[in-house]
């Protein structure tokens, strides 16, 4: 979720929102992860059900209209060595049951999301991240072995 989060942002998670609400696209939920439902993930959530979802060249499409994102960050990728799936490029277009969700790390090219382990149940979804309550970067001149990133206290995630 790099730029949103870095590792060591804590956050603030409301876990009962989606008792009345139902999720939202741009939301940032944490969720029983499919592969292993003993760990938690966060993404973001980028299509809804009943929406088609399509992505051509790093474009995401929601029902055939490209969608504006102001969160995501492409790492560009100098090294000739590293190939990206083709998901990372290309994905559907795929028409979101009920019930379900896909979602997307903002970190688009070094995320595991709905393009590799499929569309997210809703019934999976823990809560909704909104704060960052705490945030410290590992720090070898530190005495202690921490940083504590002040900046990023009470920033909200949008």
């Amino acid at each position: 979720m790099i730029p949103t989060l870095l590792v060591g942002d804590h956050i603030l998670v409301n876990k009962f929102v989606y008792t009345f609400w139902e999720p939202r696209r741009g939301d940032v939920i944490v969720f029983k992860y499919p592969k292993n439902e003993e760990r938690d993930f966060i993404k973001r959530v980028v299509a809804l059900p009943g929406e088609k979802i399509e992505i051509r060249d790093r474009q995401v499409f929601i029902n055939d209209t490209p969608l504006s994102e102001r969160y995501t960050f492409f790492e560009e990728k100098d090294d000739p060595g590293i190939k990206l799936h083709d998901s990372d490029y290309h994905y559907g277009p795929v028409t979101l049951p009920r019930g379900k969700v896909f979602v997307m790390g903002d970190n688009r090219e070094n995320s595991m999301d709905s393009r590799f382990w499929g569309l997210l149940d809703e019934e999976k979804i823990r809560g909704r991240a909104f704060i960052i309550y705490w945030s410290w970067a590992k720090n070898s001149k530190s005495m202690i072995g921490l940083n504590v990133r002040w900046n990023r206290f009470g920033k909200i995630l949008k």
